[in-house]
């Protein structure tokens, strides 16, 4: 076992401070175990790693039941590996037997809520930092423990900003009621119009249809100023095309970009000018 200062070691000793008193400030997860145990090689280091994602939300005490017994006795260990957690002084949860990671993880879901959400922060940080790919991977990540609507939106406007129309759709299309409904509602033009221009659907050998096919290579190059100009020829010639298709996608995009970007505040105001 590498010790970090999320995965510890606890005895008869020390486990009134380092597990009881610890958990008023963050939840531990105990891991009673012994050198013997076939399903306690197989279930440890799959905790200890879990431990050590940043910020997974708990700490692990490893407890060698051999030789530690008051507490196995304490808290009835007939059998190992046994896993409890603690939160503000009291047991809370636990499992005996080795389980599936996926298992694990959703036992670490509900004893330790804030388990992914350092996933979904860092996924937030590489938004920001327009790291789209890194993005998109850590959002992925965050899903596989817990389909959070804020996760989904993340993951949908990593991929926006690749270009993946329609697996951005896939995370837009039946989106939750919530805070980030409305965003997600507002982004899925966007997600759709992009993913028709990957389906090879924008046909047509008219101008405005070739402006609009010519502007949704560029969104997804991110050309954002030449897409939105595009679109906009395509509304100042025409407002009802495709049953002003080129409106909502333009909308879209200023959800994706911001408000407090430059170029959204330019082609809001032309936008508004051509519409009205």
């Amino acid at each position: 076992m590498l010790k970090t200062k999320n995965v510890i070691d606890a005895t008869d000793a020390t486990f009134q401070q380092d597990v009881i008193a610890r958990s008023h400030e963050t939840t531990v997860v105990v891991d009673f175990w012994a050198p013997w145990c076939g399903p306690c090689r197989m279930l440890g280091p799959v905790l200890e790693r879990l431990a050590n994602e940043p910020d997974s939300g708990f700490v692990l005490a490893k407890i060698n039941v051999d030789h530690n017994p008051r507490v196995a006795q304490q808290f009835m260990v007939r059998s190992i590996p046994a896993v409890k957690a603690f939160r503000g002084g009291e047991m809370v949860g636990g499992f005996v037997g080795a389980q599936p990671e996926t298992q694990v993880r959703a036992f670490l879901r509900q004893v330790a809520p804030s388990a992914s959400n350092g996933v979904r922060r860092s996924g937030q940080q590489l938004l920001a930092q327009g790291k789209w790919a890194e993005a998109e991977a850590a959002f992925r990540d965050a899903l596989k423990d817990d389909d959070d609507a804020s996760t989904r939106l993340g993951l949908a406007q990593a991929l926006l900003r690749q270009g993946k129309g329609c697996a951005a759709e896939t995370q837009l299309r039946d989106f939750p009621h919530g805070p980030e409904f409305g965003e997600a509602e507002r982004l899925l033009p966007l997600a759709h119009y992009l993913c028709a221009a990957e389906r090879n659907q924008l046909n047509g050998s008219d101008e405005l249809t070739t402006l609009y096919r010519q502007a949704a290579g560029q969104i997804s190059r991110r050309d954002y100023a030449a897409g939105l100009y595009n679109l906009l020829a395509i509304v100042r010639q025409d407002k009802q095309y495709r049953q002003g298709e080129p409106k909502f996608v333009m909308l879209a995009l200023f959800t994706l970009m911001g408000e407090q970007d430059a170029t959204v505040q330019a082609y809001r105001q032309q936008l508004a000018s051509a519409l009205f």
